[in-house]
């Protein structure tokens, strides 16, 4: 059975253009979704990915609309050549029941694995290059003065007693979490 997957990214889209094309290249069953590609929570693509049987085809009308990266993209494929489930990119020309589109395919694979070494290349030479001139990563540690002063502001507050911490919270104009959380590191100190 052909399957289809239509996607936009914002409520304003319309989907008619993909479902359409679905619909000509005989999907029979179509999941729409408005969802950014970014988004990890996409109902319909995993309700489709639960039904999907051997023998299935998925069909969507670009590849940018199933997947949230290349990455995301190969993954999925390959949980439906797991499946026996083949793929069809309308508008890519891809076609994972024919040896040119599973050629492809990996083509653009091996692309997305390449580009994935050279930045970790990259960023690990950065990261050595920046730690040979003294330099490390990450957030500074401890409090900044101002922080630090609400910090003794609250321990202060705390320990004179009859202030909860939310009322102490709102004196200091933050939130209680930051209260809790500056209270410990005073406590540290």
């Amino acid at each position: 059975m052909k399957i289809g997957y239509a996607r936009v990214s914002t409520q304003d889209q319309k989907l008619e253009l993909q479902t359409d094309a679905l619909t000509h290249h005989g999907c029979g069953q179509i999941y729409m979704e408005k969802k950014s590609g970014k988004s990890k929570d996409r109902p319909e693509l995993e309700r489709m990915i639960s039904q999907l049987r051997p023998g299935d085809t998925v069909v969507v009308w670009k590849l940018d609309r199933l997947g949230r990266s290349l990455r995301d993209l190969i993954d999925l494929v390959a949980e439906f050549k797991e499946k026996g489930v083949d793929f069809v990119s309308l508008q890519d020309g891809i076609n994972t029941a024919t040896s040119t589109g599973r050629f492809t395919f990996n083509v653009f694979a091996s692309l997305a694995e390449f580009e994935r070494e050279i930045i970790r290349e990259r960023t690990r030479a950065g990261l050595d290059a920046a730690k040979a001139r003294g330099r490390t990563g990450g957030r500074p540690l401890g409090l900044s003065p101002d922080a630090l002063e609400k910090a003794k502001s609250a321990r202060i507050l705390f320990d004179a007693g009859g202030k909860s911490v939310g009322e102490i919270a709102k004196i200091l104009g933050v939130g209680r979490a930051t209260c809790y959380r500056y209270l410990g590191q005073i406590e540290m100190q």
